[in-house]
């Protein structure tokens, strides 16, 4: 293992390195005891404990407060043939481990650090890939990775798309651009499950389709069979359609607040021949208070909300969030129903998600049994050397 002389040098504060050592990819600003040298944004630095010993091979941010995100323990450099590897090794995750791919297929290429590049999100819809830049440096490296990307997936297109939630903390303005290749005008079909979507990749929230909860949808569906259905955050209605194609639901109400999401997913149900969803542009709250109100009940209600926490400082309040929802969909769910309720805030780990279950059961007096805890798709892998890729929950539950 070797370092060049010239490389600038961050050095962690006592105590501070094991994590590191343990390939922990985000070095804080509070966990640096000093910085040798200039190193700019997106320069690449070498991390050393505070006892001189080398960790690893990082990028610099000056701005955010991940000052150094690390990619390569082993001493070489991060050059081109660095990236293309780490790269590649996702791309052959995907096509020769989890079989995925073919026309039609949509899936995530890239998950940041469950991959071993912190910083860089793609998805692939068909023959185009979407792109999400949360590092600086990566974003400077857009054109190489870009290029690879290209190479090595055989797309036709590469948009990158902003993040701002996490990307101005880095002190990241990046427009949506179309890196490389071309991109359809309309949207493009992918079919998932033997349902057809239309997916906008430059109009969809994040980068047009939720990707990792492809496996529960599936799932949540063998739930269904003679039941009314209501999914509330249904977005374009993946789980509504499946409930009807796969698990024979009665009927489906999907609940959510954009009016033009809503239309999309009326598109869906349209397009897949599926005239027992009906689809509403409300808020989810409001709804559940004028069922109740109503009298109306519900064989399965899936809650599947937009994160809500984003900073440590917010997961009180998101608890409280999770709690009132879940609350207010037990008043319309029948007895002996499924309650399907996810989490996609990853500073919301299972515990606390599961703690929120128990304190509904106390409100509501009705028990609570949870019969499977879910996660994200496996093209979004969870690294061991960082559990903070671990951020969706899925609790399937039978309520009494």
């Amino acid at each position: 293992m070797t370092t060049e002389p010239s490389l600038p040098r961050v050095v962690v504060k006592p105590r501070r390195a094991r994590p590191f050592f343990a390939r922990h990819p985000w070095l804080f600003v509070t966990s640096i005891g000093r910085v040798e040298g200039e190193p700019g944004p997106g320069s690449e630095v070498a991390v050393f404990s505070h006892e001189g010993r080398f960790i690893a091979r990082g990028l610099f941010n000056p701005r955010g407060a991940i000052r150094v995100r690390l990619y390569r323990w082993d001493g070489g450099p991060l050059d081109e043939a660095f990236w293309s590897e780490r790269l590649a090794a996702a791309v052959r995750l995907r096509r020769d481990v989890l079989g995925l791919g073919g026309p039609g297929a949509g899936f995530r290429v890239v998950f940041s650090e469950g991959d071993g590049l912190s910083g860089l999100t793609v998805d692939r819809f068909d023959r185009w890939l979407v792109a999400q830049f949360t590092s600086l440096a990566l974003f400077e490296r857009r054109a190489l990775l870009a290029r690879l990307l290209l190479e090595q997936t055989g797309a036709e297109g590469l948009l990158s798309r902003p993040e701002r939630g996490t990307a101005e903390p880095e002190g990241l303005h990046a427009p949506e651009e179309v890196l490389l290749g071309t991109l359809p005008m309309e949207p493009v079909e992918v079919i998932e499950h033997g349902l057809t979507y239309g997916v906008d990749l430059k109009g969809g929230q994040k980068t047009g389709f939720y990707l990792d909860q492809r496996d529960n949808r599936r799932a949540v569906a063998s739930y269904c069979r003679g039941r009314r259905v209501l999914d509330l955050f249904c977005y374009t209605g993946g789980f509504a359609l499946n409930a009807l194609r796969h698990g024979g639901a009665t009927s489906v109400l999907g609940i959510d607040s954009s009016a033009t999401i809503i239309e999309v997913a009326r598109h869906h149900a349209v397009i897949n021949h599926l005239g027992a969803a009906r689809f509403e542009a409300a808020d989810a709250f409001e709804v559940l208070e004028a069922l109740r109100t109503r009298g109306e009940r519900f064989g399965v209600v899936i809650c599947d909300p937009p994160k809500f926490a984003r900073h440590p400082r917010g997961v009180e309040e998101a608890l409280k969030g999770y709690l009132r929802l879940n609350r207010a969909a037990l008043d319309v769910l029948e007895p002996d129903g499924v309650l399907v309720t996810c989490s996609c805030s990853g500073l919301v780990d299972r515990g606390l998600f599961a703690d929120v279950l128990g304190q509904v059961a106390e409100l509501s007096g009705r028990p609570i049994q949870i019969l499977e805890q879910r996660g994200q798709a496996p093209d979004h892998p969870i690294s061991a050397s960082c559990l903070e890729t671990e951020y969706l929950k899925c609790f399937v539950c039978r309520v009494g």
